[in-house]
């Protein structure tokens, strides 16, 4: 249980989570309990002594010798994803589990807040995750685990395994929606979610009502919601270059239910192609868009003060052609959000029966906004010009 001395150790760690809790930072490590790496010492073992090394039914062994370098042969063993640098743990040997869970636990005394979950559909032994829960929580009942699933995660969202997921779910129809066909294809083909074919507002907002559907409400706030991560291309890299597409989106992303995760130096309009160039170092000052990061810095002050949108209910109120409208609802406070994405302003008019007050203060971006009454019905008009978004409350 140390930390790499290249990288300072268990002390530079424990000051570490110190500073970020005196800052009400919460510090989630990232577990990797599906596979090792071929220099991890109790695989080394095995590559030396063969049937004979105490850890040789750790990994999922099928036949000798093991070949962890030369393509040439077979590797004789199973590796994530078929790449013989990551042989897999055989997660049903008692000891492995216990060994998993062991770590997991030295953690979470040690002082962190939760686990991100690296590829955790592959372990397939029964109870393996629900244990892991059980006593993660029994050591900090407030700890945060949230899984890297991509896809329909249910199986997964029971309450007894993870507390949320990886929302690709969201991700992928959002840049869809927001990016449309400035979608580089080149940057996504053949990645598990899929940010196209470009969407219009009735089908992203089509989109957007099913996922709300798909787990309950207090899954949905502690979804992990994103846009881009290290296991994809950054956003400004598959839109093209296009900076008003990665603006809608995050405006989007921080007005959505869950908890919204920036993929770093995303703030500051880093760009990036797929893995590994997606994990390029963070931007020196100089080269920063401070464009980019003041609208980061407003979305995120706007979501801290204004409740509805962390945690109020989510309604769709227009979604036609380039502008989708919904509203976020907490008691009293209700708050509105319109995005057209199209390249020309957009009018539109639309009758509203969700909400029971007029919001009409624009908290961000530009729009003309007016109610009025026609007969029993109260409509609210918006003018939005090209390419852009707004908040109103």
């Amino acid at each position: 249980y140390q930390v790499d001395p290249m990288l300072g150790k268990n002390g530079a760690f424990r000051e570490l989570l110190v500073t970020a809790h005196e800052r009400n930072i919460k510090i989630v490590l990232d577990g990797v309990f599906n596979h090792s790496s071929r220099g991890f010492f109790f695989f080394h073992d095995v590559l030396e002594n063969g049937a004979n090394s105490p850890w040789v039914d750790w990994f999922k062994i099928h036949g000798w010798p093991l070949s962890p370098y030369n393509g040439e042969y077979p590797a004789n063993y199973s590796g994530w994803a078929g790449l013989r640098a990551l042989p897999e743990f055989n997660h049903e040997n008692p000891e492995v589990r216990e060994y998993i869970m062991e770590i997991a636990e030295y953690w979470m005394h040690f002082g962190i807040d939760g686990w991100r979950l690296d590829v955790p559909g592959d372990i397939k032994a029964p109870g393996f995750w629900q244990e892991f829960r059980d006593r993660v929580k029994a050591i900090n009942p407030d700890a945060y685990i949230v899984g890297e699933i991509w896809e329909d995660a249910s199986q997964w969202l029971d309450g007894t395994q993870f507390d949320g997921v990886m929302n690709y779910l969201f991700a992928a129809p959002t840049i869809a929606f927001t990016a449309g066909d400035r979608v580089d294809i080149e940057k996504v083909r053949g990645s598990s979610y899929q940010p196209f074919p470009p969407l219009y507002a009735k089908e992203y907002g089509e989109k957007i009502k099913h996922l709300l559907q798909l787990y309950p409400w207090e899954i949905q706030l502690t979804q992990l919601n994103l846009l881009a991560s290290h296991d994809t291309a950054r956003l400004l890299t598959i839109a093209g270059g296009d900076k008003p597409s990665v603006e809608l989106a995050t405006l989007l992303l921080l007005t959505f239910p869950g908890a919204p995760s920036i993929y770093y130096g995303d703030e500051v309009g880093l760009a990036g192609g797929r893995d590994p160039d997606s994990r390029r170092g963070f931007p020196l000052e100089s080269h920063w868009e401070l464009d980019v990061l003041e609208y980061h810095r407003k979305l995120i002050a706007l979501r801290h003060a204004h409740p509805a949108l962390r945690t109020g209910s989510y309604e769709i109120l227009y979604a036609e052609g380039t502008v989708y409208v919904f509203a976020r609802i907490l008691g009293n406070e209700e708050i509105i959000v319109a995005v057209n994405i199209g390249t020309a302003p957009a009018n539109v008019s639309f009758e509203v029966t969700a909400l029971k007050s007029k919001p009409s203060k624009l908290l961000y971006g530009s729009a003309d906004v007016s109610w009025n009454n026609a007969g029993e019905s109260i409509q609210l008009s918006l003018n939005i010009p090209d390419r852009s978004g707004c908040i109103i409350g």
